[in-house]
């Protein structure tokens, strides 16, 4: 692949890239007894320092009583003065996710759910990361590990374990296949919080690399999404021994300084004015978890509406399709009611709300430290796709400059920004059409 361009332009803008960075109150119990088999194949851990320890998924009942209880305690502030989202969440929108939550949703389907799926913990840098490992049926399997991101958790990406392991069942060849490795990142869902400072993409890039070379892939792919493209760009520019390419569908942190980029054509200049939106009203959660992240993890962990509203005010596109979801009943694509409790629900009961938000304050030093700095070139092939719901709908153009050689680039015509949850059956495709090239 062709190295990063030196030209003070570029330079500049991966610079600036670099310094943006990318866009338990109830304890959950779960067995997890020390492996005695194999798992497709690949040894688990033997010594302590590299167990990989089976994981299964058991919420005691009490603390989902609990959860229904605040829900019924809930204060409500007054209805907002606008007919938009522009103060905030919308109290119809809130409220009707609550009676929901409240009275139907049922947390043991999605537990349910979970524990059909091989889970695993392993301890890498002192933090138990919790993963899925779904080994493909199809012998050339190409490994494929997928980073979710905020406010999002694995359960973005269970809809997309059937599309990309078993693609034969979806339209696919078994020259399609993936083996699929799921991780939760530091802090969210059912992995372990850090417990000391610098876990920002680059480190746990590094810890991906460990975690796949200890399941015995010494060939793989990467893919990820909003903090998850964070981590899987850094993985693309470490290059780890046995990484093939990476695939993303978020620019990241070029929202912060897409006024430094070209705005000649008209998609170059509706992603501009998208991100140019994004900064002045949608920043909010941003610049809270990257600078008090602490604060607002109080909220957080003591307030399941409180919660709710704080994952559901992220952007624009994605807010007004959960809200129709609710208010209305109609679903945007895969995200329906269900599934977008489950995933906040997951949150409430890990009470990783003050943890996750941790990861955008890493974030903001680390971009410190590189200010001025060109990050590492790329070293590996590059997929990208836009999904016309993004924040901004990145142009090809935009994606050459911050991935020169760009292997693979493609428009789809749904979607938003959590594009795995919301179309699981196209993401899987451009996933699949992304990766195809590097199976031979």
């Amino acid at each position: 692949m062709t190295a990063i361009s030196s030209s003070p332009t570029r330079r500049s803008l991966l610079a600036g890239s670099a310094a943006t960075g990318a866009v338990s109150l109830l304890p959950i119990h779960f067995v997890a007894a020390r492996a005695q088999s194999k798992q497709g194949g690949s040894p688990l851990g033997t010594t302590k320092a590299d167990a990989i320890l089976p994981f299964r998924v058991n919420v005691r009942g009490e603390d989902l009583a609990d959860l229904r209880r605040r829900l019924a305690a809930a204060r409500w502030p007054t209805k907002e003065l606008v007919e938009d989202r522009s103060q905030g969440v919308q109290l119809a929108t809130l409220r009707a996710l609550a009676r929901y939550w409240s009275t139907e949703y049922d947390w043991r389907k999605c537990e349910a759910r979970l524990n059909a799926l091989p889970q695993f913990t392993t301890v890498i840098d002192g933090v138990k990361i919790h993963f899925i490992h779904v080994k493909s049926r199809h012998e050339n399997a190409l490994p494929l590990i997928m980073t979710h991101g905020w406010p999002g958790s694995v359960i973005e990406l269970l809809d997309t374990v059937g599309p990309l392991a078993d693609p034969t069942k979806y339209g696919g060849t078994p020259d399609d296949a993936f083996h699929l490795v799921l991780p939760s990142l530091p802090g969210y869902g059912f992995s372990g919080e850090p417990t000391e400072l610098g876990w920002d993409a680059v480190r746990i890039a590094r810890a991906w690399a460990v975690l796949m070379d200890r399941l015995g892939y010494t060939r793989y792919v990467a893919q990820g999404g909003d903090v998850g493209a964070a981590v899987t760009d850094a993985m693309g520019r470490q290059a780890p021994k046995g990484l093939l390419g990476i695939h993303v569908n978020l620019l990241a942190g070029v929202a912060a300084m897409s006024d430094k980029l070209p705005a000649e054509s008209e998609k170059e200049r509706a992603a501009q004015k998208a991100a140019a939106t994004f900064r002045a009203s949608g920043f909010g959660y941003f610049l809270e978890q990257s600078t008090r992240p602490q604060t607002i993890g109080y909220s957080l962990l003591n307030s399941p509406i409180g919660l709710a509203s704080w994952m559901l005010d992220h952007d624009t596109d994605s807010y007004y399709k959960i809200s129709r979801a609710f208010v209305e009943g109609k679903p945007a694509g895969n995200l329906t009611r269900d599934n977008i409790l489950d995933n906040i629900t997951l949150y409430w009961l890990t009470g990783t709300g003050a943890s996750a938000a941790r990861w955008y304050w890493e974030a903001g030093q680390a971009a410190a430290r590189a200010a001025g700095k060109s990050p590492p070139a790329v070293a590996v092939p590059v997929g990208f796709t836009t999904f016309p719901g993004e924040i901004f709908a990145a142009p090809r153009s935009w994606v050459e400059i911050m991935y020169p050689g760009l292997a693979y680039f493609s428009e789809v015509e749904r979607g938003g920004h959590f594009a795995a949850w919301e179309e699981p059956k196209l993401f899987s495709d451009e996933v699949r059409a992304a990766f195809r090239s590097l199976r031979k």
